[in-house]
């Protein structure tokens, strides 16, 4: 991956605020919160400022912004060209933090305050108690709706975090079909922990999700739970994985699928799910509408009589489910555009014959898309 200098860095991060501060001003919003804490989370703040975790950051149209985060020392090392006040300061009092801010803005005209819409009524309550003279908003589209739709064209340094994900997990599929093969690999335990040292092992900071690993007696699930177990894997019939790995913030998202001995049965499930994804790659290309892909995947699966229970894919980045949908609930004016990684994975599951996904993930260009991830279909 390009090393970015810090300079580079400084003005991505400061581009994505100014687009932010930009669409304040239009709306005329004075100022907006974003809370990163537990039980809401949210990957704004990193997009923003560069700092991971366990974090306000108060912002203002006019530009001024302050994160003030939980961790001093952690945001002093990760934090890119913002000023930092540690909430200690403010006695880790949520609502005080926000008030003495923008008390130090010295902001002015008529105030109108976004909150994040998750935030919880009592919370919300004590802004109104305690911001006297602003009108608090806790709505949706709002700033926050705004962000959502700007993180979903990836900039440069997005792109590239991704496709080194992307990379590593690709590196780790590999090792992964040579542990099935030399038998280094026989449980659903050994292929998931295997997964946390390796992605670690090439410089991630952990999974993006708890992998999923289900041998022949569990694929029939969407999402195997528990996500892994000490039964075999892979075994005869059909054994899924779904994993992905975060590097910089930045996710992948790949579903392998191992076939041994199929079933004619199971070996219908395969090639439908294979037409499906071959089918539905072409349509990953820019200005296209979603929903397309979508409908074609229930179209092949519905001529067999069968239907996928999940959608066909959804964008990825700090978040490992983010905006847009690949479904065909997709709103008419929702398009694939250049900047989104979308993943594309058809899948089908049965009770009885077990399940298949073939997932990877894929960055749309001005001219068609890139598939920057191999997960396959791994036969034995």
């Amino acid at each position: 991956m390009k090393k970015y200098t810090k300079a580079e860095l400084e003005l991505i991060y400061e581009s994505r605020r100014t687009a932010l501060f930009n669409y304040m001003k239009e709306h005329n919003i004075t100022a907006a919160v974003f809370e990163d804490t537990e039980g809401r989370r949210n990957p704004a703040i990193r997009y923003f400022t560069g700092h991971p975790t366990d974090a306000l950051w108060v912002c203002a149209s006019n530009g001024k912004n302050v994160l003030c985060p939980w961790d001093e020392n952690l945001a002093k090392q990760m934090a890119v060209n913002v000023k930092i006040i540690p909430s200690s300061k403010y006695d880790r009092i949520t609502t005080k933090a926000v008030y003495e801010i923008l008390k130090s803005f010295k902001l002015k005209g008529k105030l109108k305050l976004d909150l994040p819409p998750e935030t919880p009524y009592p919370l919300f309550l004590k802004y109104l108690t305690e911001l006297d003279g602003w009108d608090i908003l806790c709505r949706e589209e709002s700033v926050h709706d705004f962000v959502v739709k700007q993180r979903t064209c990836k900039d440069e340094y997005e792109i590239e975090c991704t496709k080194e994900a992307a990379r590593i997990g690709n590196i780790i599929i590999e090792e992964i079909e040579k542990g099935i093969k030399d038998k280094s690999i026989k449980t659903e335990s050994d292929v998931a922990l295997f997964i946390e040292k390796e992605c670690r092992k090439h410089g991630c900071e952990c999974t993006g999700f708890d992998t999923l690993a289900a041998g022949p007696e569990r694929s029939y699930a969407i999402h195997a739970f528990p996500g892994y177990t000490d039964k075999c894997w892979p075994g005869k019939g059909l054994s899924i994985l779904d994993f992905g790995v975060v590097y910089q913030g930045y996710t992948s998202d790949t579903t392998v699928t191992v076939v041994c001995e199929p079933s004619p049965e199971q070996e219908e499930l395969v090639s439908l799910v294979e037409k499906a994804y071959s089918e539905c790659l072409e349509l990953y290309k820019p200005d296209i509408q979603i929903k397309q892909a979508a409908a074609l995947a229930n179209s092949i699966f519905a001529k067999a009589k069968r239907t996928m229970p999940h959608t066909l894919g959804h964008g990825i980045g700090l978040e490992i489910h983010e905006f847009p949908r690949v479904s065909t609930n997709q709103k008419d004016d929702v398009y694939f555009k250049p900047g989104m990684i979308v993943t594309l994975e058809p899948g089908l599951y049965d009770e009885n014959l077990g399940g298949v996904r073939f997932e990877n993930d894929i960055l749309i260009t001005e001219n068609g898309n890139e598939v920057i991830s191999n997960s396959k279909i791994i036969r034995l």
